[in-house]
């Protein structure tokens, strides 16, 4: 990475431009970053936003709300743009009308693969297997190491051969440049590479997350068990912004490396583990960050599973390759979650993994048609075999032949036509392709903003000790962050709303929420008073979805508890105003008394029946 003479940051004399290179390329020792004029424009647009907004308002009543009619109108007033992306709300109603008396879906990451539509399409028109259609795919475990199912590959289905090619078309990856292994989950991708991965003596491991997760504490434990260093991005409090002086230190720290004879390359300086976005609080973090960490001697693996749909498509993709990436797949929105991750491996990359047995069966998988049992000895068998097709032949020597001759070809057909059905026509990602990466940017940005400063205008009327109903942590209004808001809700005394709770009226109203545990924070010395009041303890019983006590001996240490609201693809206003509808009701005093009584009694009336 090279310095220039204007703000943007440049990598071997090219200049990138990104809205989210906001990261200086000075030197260490430069007594604070210089920031691009997407910096000013993004000031102007959080000014337009809160002046167009409800300008001034507080809301401290739930029943003084705007109607959704209303609120509406005043948000094309604020994002004049968001009409453009009526595309979006056309495929919702005509491919996904489900989602209309469903759950509001805020706890998705990924892409799907499937309509809603497509799956009721397939249950109709396949009355003989429509206890196996709305599957779409199982996925079939292989016993075999990474390295060698790169080199080697296996007996893909015809099935597998053609999902590969449509999620590498979707994600804008060339397959002479990458591997794809198909994972049975985000999880297992991470547990694998990391089992996989060749790390160098005084190799380490670099994470940039604000974040918990279990696929991160599992790379990290794994590291950790193999003798590696472990070391995280910190990010500073209160805006939780990355403190990059410290990352750039980490990253260009020259290090005695001892590199084996028949891997002879400057790529030991261990594995350095990326998302371009927080999945959870939305923080944007520059491309380049990818370029520097390869330069010096890196290898990277992209966490891409918090991007949007066709994000993968951009400039900064088609500029800067990771060396590894994951991302993960689910079948249909707001109603099959199941599905599979994806790890893609650079091909220039493979010498950094292992030849070992030792990361066999650890979750590399096959895609294969979904049958039912009874059909499943009809097309187990590869359909285009000669030699069962023969064997048949001869076995339908006696005076049942052409009965048995019928049935072995019914079923081969069966097979056939089975496969040819699930044609990788993944309607989903066909509808993000037509739409275009802009428009899903534009649609993330505006509502995304909305939530933001819909939810930080709710102030209780007479606040002990000064502080706001809402705290959001990362990003508050910007042109540039993430679809992603995390937030917890105080009540009137200043005392936390535990996450928990929270989410389970969310769900008794329809709304599904997620939560996550905020880590890597740095507090100034200044504001030690404030740390020990927002810090909470790994050890407590607050556990959100995915954070478990056999996790709190991997020593992340102190950190907070919150809930986070993820925006897909398809989230509209609508979504997003029931949310904000939904948690101004935590302004009146005796909403959690009053909902945690109900809750109970309904609890104890199912117990009772």
């Amino acid at each position: 990475m090279n310095p220039s003479s204007d703000s943007n940051p440049c990598f071997n004399n090219v200049c990138f431009p990104s809205p989210l290179s906001l990261i200086s390329v000075e030197s260490s020792d430069t007594p604070k970053p210089r920031f691009s004029n997407a910096t000013s424009s993004n000031q102007e647009f959080a000014e337009s936003i809160s002046s167009t907004l409800y300008p001034h308002t507080h809301f401290t009543n739930h029943e003084t709300l705007p109607t959704l009619q209303d609120s509406y109108s005043n948000f094309i007033k604020a994002f004049p743009k968001f009409p453009n992306t009526s595309k979006i709300d056309e495929i919702r109603s005509q491919e996904y009308h489900h989602l209309t008396f469903s759950n509001t879906c805020f706890d998705y990451t990924g892409n799907g693969l499937f309509s809603y539509a497509q799956q009721q399409t397939s249950l109709r028109s396949s009355t003989s297997l429509a206890s196996s259609s709305t599957s779409f795919f199982d996925v079939s475990y292989k016993s075999v190491n990474l390295h060698s199912q790169i080199l080697y590959g296996g007996h893909d289905t015809e099935l597998e051969l053609r999902m590969r090619e449509r999620i590498m078309r979707f994600m804008n990856v060339s397959e002479s440049e990458y591997n794809l292994v198909f994972i049975a989950n985000e999880v297992s991708a991470f547990k694998l590479l990391a089992n996989s991965f060749q790390f160098h003596p005084k190799g380490e491991l670099l994470t940039v997350y604000d974040h918990s997760s279990e696929a991160l504490e599992t790379v990290i434990q794994i590291c950790k068990n193999q003798g590696v260093n472990t070391v995280s991005a910190e990010f500073s409090w209160p805006d939780l912004n990355m403190n990059w002086r410290k990352l750039k230190k980490k990253i260009t720290a020259n290090k005695i490396i001892i590199t084996n004879d028949y891997n002879n390359n400057n790529n030991n300086k261990g594995l350095f583990v990326f998302p371009l976005r927080s999945r959870v609080t939305g923080t944007p973090h520059s491309y380049v960050w990818m370029s520097m960490a390869q330069e010096k001697g890196w290898r990277v693996l992209l966490d891409a599973c918090s991007m949007r749909p066709k994000e993968t498509s951009s400039l900064g993709m088609s500029m800067f390759k990771p060396d590894f990436m994951v991302c993960s797949f689910y079948k249909v929105f707001g109603e099959n979650p199941s599905g599979f991750g994806c790890l893609f491996v650079k091909k220039s990359s493979i010498s950094s993994l292992k030849d070992s047995c030792s990361d066999a069966g650890l979750g590399i998988v096959s895609i294969v048609p979904a049958f039912r049992k009874q059909d499943y000895s009809f097309v187990a068998a590869d359909v285009d075999d000669e030699e069962n097709e023969a064997e048949a032949k001869d076995e339908c020597s006696n005076s049942n032949s052409n009965m048995k001759l019928d049935s072995f070809n019914s079923g081969k057909r069966l097979g056939q036509r089975m496969i040819e059905n699930l044609d990788c026509e993944c309607r989903a990602l066909d509808h993000a392709d037509s739409v275009g990466l802009m428009l899903i940017n534009c649609r993330a940005r505006c509502l995304t903003n909305w939530l933001v400063n819909a939810l930080l205008s709710l102030q209780h009327p007479y606040p002990e000790n000064g502080l706001s109903m809402i705290r959001i942590y990362g990003p508050k209004v910007s042109s540039h962050r993430g679809p992603a808001v995390a937030f917890n809700i105080f009540d009137w005394k200043g005392e936390k709303i535990d996450p928990k709770l929270v989410q389970k009226l969310a769900d008794r109203n329809n709304i599904s929420l997620g939560s996550a545990f905020l880590h890597n924070i740095k507090f100034s010395d200044k504001n030690q008073e404030e740390e020990q009041r927002a810090l909470e303890s790994r050890a407590c019983d607050n556990y959100g979805p995915g954070l478990s006590k056999k996790r709190d001996s991997y020593g992340l240490g102190p950190g907070i508890f919150v809930v986070t609201a993820t925006l897909g693809f398809l989230t509209n206003f609508e979504d997003i105003y029931r949310l904000w509808a939904f948690i101004s009701r935590f302004l009146d005093a005796d909403f959690v008394e009053k909902e945690t009584w109900r809750y109970v009694a309904l609890n104890q009336k199912t117990i009772d029946v």
